[in-house]
């Protein structure tokens, strides 16, 4: 069999063939156009690309497809292609038939025929728009980058510093060059904290925090870091992301506004005052340290509590609670003055008197938006306030029990001084004797109302010497409790401070009060009295001055006072018994306060009364007194007796006569004088001088005293008296007077007067 020879045309055709059908399944765009730019040939890439039919294409210029913008641009580089220049690498823009655009990058080249003339052009390209559009978005992407204000950095995973932008390069100081030396923990003020950023970040974890930077400079500067991790889309970590907002500004702001708020704080706890603000709910948001004394509610405690509970305020008359405040100051929108009667109940049940006010708390554009109030204690205000009305009313009193007592004693000095001398001249006659004897058994009781009287007038002045309180308490106490179904019980400090007191009056007192103690307790109890020192701080008790006390509390299990008549009963008159006269706390509070102390009382209903006293602690040691003497005195020589009553002169003329002496009788100064003057001349001795202080009309005991002086200076002179309102009965010797004599007195109480001083 003779072997074939192949056909040379068959082989070119197979080879066209082969051509073609790799031309039209290659993903390039590959094409062909006549010399005036029509296609003549273009492969499915191409269509599909454009989203036309090949035909759809065929015989329409290259141009047609072209965007406005690239037009010119594209007529100029086909023109060149046709002049034999090879075009490489063109990108340009086409418009696909749904008008979408096509970003190419295209391959050309003439096609020229045997002559060398330009025929065509044959080339290919590839679709770049996703690239393009990737670019653009990454383009944008870095853009807003660089146009943001925080700090952006970005690092290997070996911690090569490899993108920052411009607000990271103006924070940090460091171009992208002079980062990339150097790990970015060294941007850390503490390198530690950069490394544990890192290493959380390289184990899958993002960080978010406040940390300390540190720029080229040194500057050490606080941000807000963000970092977390850059992934590709299998998840793998290929980056590190850093985003830095320097808080400089807001740190300063921060802490200007904390120095502030420590400042209000700081104001508000020095405020003497209580404040408390709530918002418009009447929810508590402040309250400071006096308020939380006062009310007895911590800040931790109220805040965010309604305030109903913590400022728990009700009128102190009624009882009933007071309107809400809070609710009362929207409502008018101004500062208002909260109800005068208003009594704060706090946290552990104690009353206070307050005097409060409040007012809406408006913000920069004038809303409200809270309220605050501001209250003060005013229980001891309205104390001295009472004190104060108190001592009015007594002074009141004073004025009419001043005069009554003096005439009053007077009467009762004629009355048992004449009753005094006739007992002593009944001796043959024991009927009368019994009967005047029992006559002066009343002389007590009467001598002890006037002195009751005297003792709220400006007459009564105390006869104060230093003694010891103690055995003082126990005695009195005990008398006072004579017969009575109530014990008592003593808790007396050993070291008690000596005070300086009047036995009469301040056993008077604690008599009052033992005696109101058994009479709360019909059915008995016990009566606790304790005495201890203290000492009182200025302003610990308004009307007493600093320095050192000895405060007596006597304590009942009684009744109790109810307190809408506690603020009462230390007025005169005052009384709740059916057979009282209301003069016996009234007294107790005149001789406290004349003893430059101090009494009150604390006391529930059903609960018991506790009274306290405030005794000034004296500087002198007690003196041991003899016992007075029982001798009736005996003497010669002229005494003169000034009164204004004749009756007075008669009386006490005829205690002296039985004493041995010569009594001249004066009616008052001027007549004493010229006595005096002409005994003087006469050389007749007068041996002493006793005086009324008080002579309606005439010249007193303390005006005579001074005349008196000049010629006697030397002549025991003494002052006599039912009431004064000078103290001279309580301090004779201050004002020039050898001793004082009250009146009404005995015989008896004469005599030892002179027996202390005409020996």
């Amino acid at each position: 069999m003779t072997e074939k020879k192949p056909d040379k045309l068959s082989g070119l055709y197979e080879h066209q063939i082969m051509y073609r059908d790799l031309v039209e399944t290659s993903q390039d765009l590959i094409w062909q156009c006549d010399s005036e730019g029509r296609y003549i040939y273009l492969n499915q890439a191409w269509a599909t690309t454009f989203g036309y039919q090949v035909e759809e294409m065929l015989g329409r210029k290259f141009f047609d497809f072209q965007s406005p913008e690239f037009g010119a641009r594209d007529q100029k580089a086909f023109e060149s292609i046709i002049q034999g220049k090879r075009l490489k690498g063109y990108e340009t823009t086409h418009i696909g038939k749904s008008g979408k655009e096509i970003h190419l990058v295209f391959n050309a080249k003439a096609l020229f025929d045997e002559q060398g003339r330009a025929i065509g052009a044959l080339g290919s390209a590839y679709d770049i728009t996703e690239r393009k559009l990737a670019e653009q978005e990454t383009l944008q992407i870095k853009t807003a980058i660089d146009a943001a204000g925080d700090a952006i950095g970005m690092s290997t995973p070996d911690g090569r510093h490899f993108y920052q932008n411009e607000a990271f390069n103006r924070l940090f100081g460091y171009t992208l060059v002079e980062v990339t030396k150097a790990h970015p923990v060294t941007l850390y003020a503490n390198e530690d904290d950069g490394r544990m950023v890192f290493e959380l970040i390289m184990a899958g974890r993002s960080w978010h925090g406040e940390m300390e930077m540190v720029d080229k400079n040194g500057r050490r500067f606080p941000v807000l870091l963000r970092a977390d991790a850059i992934k590709d889309d299998n998840g793998k970590i290929v980056g590190l992301i850093g985003v830095h907002t320097d808080i400089t500004e807001r740190k300063r702001a921060e802490e200007a506004v904390a120095a502030e708020k420590e400042r209000l704080a700081t104001t508000l706890r020095s405020i003497g005052d209580g404040v408390i603000t709530t918002d418009t709910k009447g929810i508590i948001t402040a309250i400071n340290k006096v308020a939380e004394e006062l009310t007895g509610w911590t800040q931790n405690e109220s805040l965010g509590k309604p305030l109903g509970p913590v400022f728990n305020v009700m009128n102190k008359i009624t009882r009933e609670p007071c309107e809400d405040p809070v609710a009362r100051i929207l409502a008018l929108g101004k500062a208002v003055d909260l109800p005068e009667q208003s009594l704060l109940i706090s946290r552990d049940g104690t009353e206070r008197n307050i005097a409060d006010s409040g007012a809406p708390i408006k913000d920069k554009r004038d809303n409200t938006i809270g309220v605050v109030l501001v209250f003060r204690d005013t229980t001891e205000k309205q104390k001295l306030l009472e004190a104060a009305q108190r001592a009015d009313k007594l002074d009141s009193i004073g004025l009419l029990a001043g005069g009554i007592a003096h005439d009053f004693n007077n009467l009762l000095s004629g009355m048992f001084g004449f009753i005094d001398l006739a007992r002593r001249n009944s001796a043959g006659n024991r009927k009368i004797a019994e009967y005047l004897d029992n006559a002066l058994g009343v002389f007590d009781r009467a001598k002890d109302l006037t002195r009751q009287l005297l003792t709220f007038s400006k007459g009564g002045m105390p006869l104060r010497k230093p003694g010891h309180l103690g055995p003082f308490i126990i005695k009195s106490a005990r008398f006072a409790l004579s017969g009575s179904n109530v014990g008592c019980t003593f808790r007396i400090a050993e070291d008690l401070r000596p005070c300086d007191f009047d036995e009469n009056q301040l056993g008077c007192v604690i008599n009052n009060i033992v005696i109101n103690a058994i009479q709360a307790m019909p059915m008995g109890g016990t009566i606790e009295i304790s005495a201890e020192n203290v000492e009182l701080q200025t302003g610990d008790h308004p009307s007493l001055k600093a320095g050192p006390y000895v405060k007596v509390s006597i304590a009942d299990t009684g009744v109790g006072i109810h307190s809408d008549i506690k603020k009462y009963i230390f007025d005169p008159f005052f009384t709740t018994k059916h057979e009282g006269y209301g003069l016996g706390l009234t007294t107790c509070y005149s001789i406290m306060q004349k003893h430059e102390g101090l009494i009150d009382v604390e006391s529930e209903p059903e609960k018991g009364s506790v009274f306290i006293l405030f005794i000034r602690a004296s500087t002198d040691h007690p003196v041991l007194e003899k016992a007075p003497t029982t001798l009736l005195h005996e003497y010669s020589g002229n005494i003169v007796v000034m009164d204004d009553e004749s009756f007075i002169r008669d009386l006490v003329g005829e205690m002296l006569k039985s004493m041995g002496y010569n009594v001249i009788k004066t009616r008052n100064g001027e007549e004493t004088l010229l006595f005096c003057l002409d005994a003087r001349k006469n050389g007749t001795p007068i041996t002493c001088a006793i005086l009324d202080l008080t002579i309606p009309g005439g010249m007193g005991g303390r005006e005579t005293l001074e005349e008196l002086r000049k010629i006697y200076p030397d002549l025991p002179i003494f002052a006599s008296s039912g009431y004064s309102e000078d103290p001279i009965m309580a301090n004779p010797n201050y004002s020039g007077f050898t001793d004082s004599i009250r009146k009404p007195y005995l015989i008896n109480e004469l005599a030892d007067m002179l027996n202390k001083h005409l020996r």
